[in-house]
């Protein structure tokens, strides 16, 4: 699996005629691949986030990783945008160039177990030339990462050890983690918005955690900040939760480089930021840095949470708006409040429409899934341009 040319238009054609059998097996394909994959090589499970695996999102987000490219084949640059998010992540994760041919490996292997009638050698070979041409796409770019974030102003590349050093409460749920380097140099600033890699050793599980978390501050050369959410829901929060309760002042973690595709971009206009839920992490970062630049656009911070005790940063951004062009609009859903922009329910976009820069800002979204759906919905029908709308997903990739 060591081709790199490009594919021939009989190629194409023939990955292209197995779209339907992609199709029709659904996710079967990347459940069988996971389990074939980790069945051969346990120690992957270091990098896989297996929450996700047991939930079924990375079985998901993979296939139609798989389906997708399948059907763009021919023009690779419809996928830019899912190739940027992915490698960023692979970076975070430490993928490296060898695990390419291990996935490439046991993806093949699972296409002619499930489907050997069609999966001919023929078509085995249009599949591995396939493989081989994203897998150095990928392999490319994140190179490229590594070394961009390895020769930054304290940057690097692979893990630093960090110490914990201050642990601050921000809402009911909410916690703040600041962490400083162990050898005491500096740290490399990052784009508000993206996030950092955090590698974790938890008493009683059997593999490493690698788990991504939005940085929540703006960059300072010293020091990384995130805000991490109590899960109160078992399995899926035995990261957060270690964070939460387990991680202690003076401990000392592996960090990755901040990366990421998700990130303000000063274009000189007015800023939208709309999130819910923990989903305000990025967000926040933006704001600070916003606040430290004394940009003259308007910005307006819209959030959506549960109550007013789930509300992280309240205190802080009300101080922002007595000293930023800062317009502040919050839905709580078990909060009735009179006050003066604080609604009830669900986000309602239409009902402060006048207000908003639809015709020129950029607006950015964070948060659960379907409330980014849901917003991002209620953009487009007041007439934003879709390529105004940036956001960012937790969890692995997926579009909307």
């Amino acid at each position: 699996m060591n081709a790199s040319h490009p594919l021939s238009d009989h190629q194409i054609h023939i990955v292209k005629q197995t779209i339907p059998l992609l199709e029709s097996a659904g996710t079967a394909i990347t459940e069988h691949f996971y389990a074939r994959l980790f069945g051969h090589h346990p120690e992957l499970q270091d990098i896989f986030n297996m929450s996700n695996q047991r939930s079924g999102r990375q079985q998901f987000a993979l296939f139609s990783a798989i389906a997708a490219y399948a059907k763009n084949i021919e023009n690779l640059d419809v996928l830019h945008a899912a190739v940027e998010r992915i490698a960023n992540k692979h970076t975070s994760l430490r993928v490296l160039p060898e695990h390419y041919p291990i996935v490439g490996e046991h993806l093949i292997a699972t296409l002619k177990e499930l489907a050997p009638d069609v999966f001919t050698a023929e078509v085995e070979s249009a599949w591995t030339a396939a493989y081989v041409l994203l897998a150095n796409v990928f392999i490319g770019r994140e190179e490229d990462i590594y070394k961009n974030n390895a020769n930054k102003n304290g940057g690097w590349e692979g893990g630093r050890n960090f110490k914990l050093v201050e642990k601050r409460i921000e809402s009911e749920l909410v916690k703040s983690l600041i962490f400083e380097p162990v050898d005491g140099a500096a740290v490399c600033d990052y784009q508000p918005g993206q996030y950092l890699g955090i590698k974790l050793n938890i008493p009683g599980q059997d593999y490493e955690e690698i788990r991504q978390y939005s940085l929540s501050d703006k960059p300072n050369g010293v020091s990384y900040r995130i805000s991490v959410k109590r899960e109160i829901l078992g399995t899926p929060g035995i990261v957060s939760n270690f964070l939460h309760d387990g991680l202690r002042l003076g401990d000392t973690v592996e960090l990755r480089a901040p990366v990421g595709d998700f990130f303000y971009q000063n274009r000189n206009t007015a800023t939208v930021l709309i999130s819910a839920g923990v989903g305000l992490t990025p967000m926040q970062s933006v704001l600070e840095t916003i606040a430290a630049t004394n940009n003259d656009e308007p910005v307006f911070y819209l959030h959506a949470c549960e109550s007013v005790e789930q509300h992280s940063f309240r205190r802080r951004n009300l101080e922002l708006g007595n000293v930023t062009n800062l317009c502040l609009h919050t839905w709580y859903k078990n909060d009735h409040s009179e006050q003066k922009n604080i609604h009830h329910g669900f986000m309602d976009l239409l009902g402060i429409s006048d207000e908003l820069p639809l015709a020129h800002g950029n607006f950015y979204l964070c948060g659960p899934l379907p409330f980014m759906q849901f917003a991002k919905q209620q953009l487009l029908t007041l007439g934003v341009d879709s390529n105004r709308v940036h956001y960012e997903v937790f969890g692995p990739h997926e579009d909307f």
